[in-house]
């Protein structure tokens, strides 16, 4: 098959989404399928290694990690998209990648899938502050969905976010996946050395976008709780994003200079695992993220995370098993991570058993899917091509 994996992100500044979706593209051209990464272009980079990368033109967006596509005004771009004979299209975002996937649904009928990540209405509730232009956004966005031959969500929990949305269509639930693996112990030494990371205390682990929205504040105040009561620790807050000034001003605020540290975008998996392996406990208490895909990358390490009870990211995890869950105020925060730590070994040894999926499973489960809509798409044709006929 020849397949286009759309999203709205391309590295350095690549989301979790973009991330996933370059997972797409790797373990579908190992199958021996020729996959393109469609995307807007970032202006320092276009190229990924082993990476077949489509990109347009873009204009970075003031305050945002992102750039904003213009597809159909990039020449260039749609000469070469209309060159290719897809087989199948995957949006991984509702946005630009739709109007590429209109401009190639004018000519040519081609089956496409959609996976639903995001909370949308949540993020443009917090730019426009405006429920009524939130809310036209997010009925544009499931009428995109509506438009779909295969709308897929990471968990079911996302599949009720979606439904709140007013989509009343077929949802199929499909995993995403993670190949990390616990670091040795020269790799992990080598990290700590780099960033400086004590030992003798308990380390927390963050790795995600620097942004308010993924309840960073409330982890910051936890934070100020565990030091009032004189449990000494670090905090390592992996990522870039909108908001590390404010939360660097909070973190002063706080008196948490000497424990908390930004660390910046790290993108090399070799650093990621060791500072997953040498942390104690994984802190995301996102109640924004549909997913987890970093919950998951730090359970394969054997480290278990910490995160909200009834979030999406917490689908699934067993409180005291495989994970830890608490309440969504900085007081229940602290108080599971001091009850956490002295289970976090045995939690996270079940935690590596259970919860990660590996990107070779996914991939089994997204190419079967992919042949048996691309034979029902054929075979929908073929009818109507007899009706027409007769």
């Amino acid at each position: 098959m020849i397949i286009g994996e759309l999203c709205e992100s391309f590295p350095p500044t690549c989301d979790g989404v973009g991330r996933v979706a370059m997972e797409y593209c790797h373990g579908l051209e190992k199958r021996g399928h020729t996959v393109y990464y469609i995307a807007p272009e970032d202006a320092a980079h276009s190229h990924v290694e082993g990476l077949n990368c489509l990109l347009y033109r873009s204009f970075h967006i003031p305050g945002q990690n992102y750039q904003y596509g213009l597809p159909l005004e990039d020449r260039e771009f749609i000469a070469r998209l209309d060159d290719i004979p897809f087989d199948l299209l995957h949006l991984h975002s509702p946005f630009q990648s739709w109007t590429v996937a209109k401009h190639i649904l004018k000519t040519r009928s081609v089956p496409t899938v959609t996976t639903f990540h995001s909370k949308y209405y949540d993020d443009f509730l917090k730019a426009t502050h405006s429920k009524m232009i939130t809310n036209a956004v997010v009925h544009k966005i499931v009428n995109v969905y509506r438009h779909c031959d295969e709308v897929w969500t990471v968990n079911n929990s996302t599949a009720d976010v979606l439904r709140g949305y007013g989509f009343d269509g077929s949802i199929t639930v499909v995993s995403n996946g993670t190949d990390l693996i616990a670091a040795g112990e020269a790799e992990v030494d080598t990290v700590r050395q780099k960033y400086g990371v004590r030992t003798g205390c308990p380390i927390f682990l963050y790795v995600g976008q620097i942004d308010c929205k993924k309840n960073i504040p409330m982890t910051l105040e936890a934070c100020a709780l565990l030091k009032e009561r004189g449990k000494d620790f670090e905090l390592l807050l992996v990522g870039m994003g909108p908001d590390q000034e404010t939360l660097e001003k909070e973190r002063a605020r706080l008196g948490l200079e000497k424990q908390v540290h930004f660390l910046g975008f790290i993108n090399n998996d070799t650093t990621l695992r060791s500072l997953y392996t040498l942390s104690d406990l994984f802190i995301f208490p996102s109640v924004y993220d549909t997913f987890g895909l970093v919950v998951r990358e730090a359970a394969a390490a054997g480290t278990p995370a910490l995160m909200v009870r009834g979030s999406c990211c917490a689908e699934g995890i067993r409180d005291g098993v495989d994970g830890f869950l608490c309440d969504n105020t900085p007081a229940s925060l602290a108080d599971r991570i001091l009850s956490a730590l002295p289970l976090k070994q045995q939690v996270g040894l079940e935690a590596s058993r259970s919860l990660p999926v590996t990107w070779e499973q996914v991939m089994d489960e997204a190419e079967a899917r992919y042949t048996a809509l691309c034979l029902r798409k054929a075979e929908e044709a073929r009818r109507r091509d007899t009706t027409k006929r007769g």
